[in-house]
């Protein structure tokens, strides 16, 4: 890694630590997500990752998992804002790229589905070594691994990053978690990770991490995996994800909820599950990816170039 971005990203690695407290679901969501996918790299790829980043984090993945959150403000960076979620419009319970990809000016290929396409590419031709010396290969893969977290954790669509318009996110349904001031946005983006953790893991997210792991692997998602990570052509694949997300959005996540109301209970035990699922198919799809593009195999998917 070049000196320059090991400066910057030490610098934000600092700024993580920091705020650490201030995070919540959106920290410990992605957290695990890297962490899932770093377990499944195949050796080519886990060596290609170390390598690209910074030494401060020792090799660490899940640590620069929340880069794309700290510098999407930061003049320089401005310009991904819109990369974190989907825009579709209300009530339509679906997505189509033509429709929903694309920035507030309108302008395409601006939304987490087509951000997933451009830093795999841009990560496939580093394998190839053609990358474009502008495209700096070691935010390509922390703006990826953010992402792969964007399209299936927080129901990424403008609403909860997978949703409508009309309401921001979720962030104008305002309502009580149990017995605390919340909105629809923050319930999915934050508080059932949290209160998942301080009900059944005594506030550890190891403990829970593990319990997701044992779930795919030898328990009650583990028929499913193979289908989660098969994918020949990502923007194929990319879409899929995205209508994954926006269905789990109207079905699960807004159904019965109305303005001023209290969740509680009923709500939490019925939908915690769909966040710890979508965790999981978030790391293994992102180890998918990055096992293709770093991976010792010519095989790979189609990706846009």
């Amino acid at each position: 890694m070049n000196r320059k971005m090991r400066g910057l990203v030490g610098c934000v690695v600092l700024i993580c630590c920091v705020l650490n407290g201030a995070l919540g679901w959106s920290k410990e969501g992605h957290m695990m997500t890297c962490k899932i996918a770093q377990s499944l790299l195949e050796e080519e790829a886990a060596k290609t990752v170390s390598h690209l980043l910074p030494e401060e984090v020792k090799g660490e993945l899940s640590e620069l998992c929340v880069w794309a959150d700290q510098v999407r403000h930061w003049y320089k960076y401005r310009w991904t804002s819109s990369l974190h979620f989907i825009d579709t419009p209300d009530n339509k319970c679906s997505f189509d790229y033509a429709r929903d990809c694309h920035d507030p000016q309108g302008k395409q290929d601006m939304c987490v589905a087509g951000a997933i396409q451009n830093f795999t590419s841009q990560l496939l031709h580093y394998k190839h070594g053609t990358s474009d010396r502008r495209h700096n290969m070691t935010e390509a893969l922390l703006f990826l691994s953010h992402f792969m977290g964007d399209i299936h954790q927080k129901l990424y669509f403008q609403p909860m990053h997978v949703g409508f318009t009309s309401d921001e996110g979720g962030n104008t349904i305002d309502l009580r978690w149990f017995r605390r001031k919340s909105n629809l946005h923050h319930v999915w983006d934050r508080d059932i990770i949290l209160t998942t953790l301080a009900d059944y893991y005594d506030k550890d997210v190891d403990l829970l991490l593990q319990d997701i792991e044992r779930n795919y692997t030898d328990g009650i998602w583990s028929d499913d995996v193979a289908s989660w990570s098969h994918c020949n052509d990502l923007s194929e694949c990319v879409n899929s994800w995205a209508k994954e997300s926006i269905q789990i959005a109207c079905k699960w996540a807004y159904k019965g909820v109305e303005s001023g109301m209290t969740l509680a209970d009923d709500y939490f035990n019925s939908r915690m599950p769909f966040v710890m699922k979508r965790i999981a198919q978030g790391g293994i799809r992102l180890a998918m990816i990055l096992n293709q593009v770093f991976g010792k195999s010519e095989e790979g998917f189609a990706a846009a170039t």
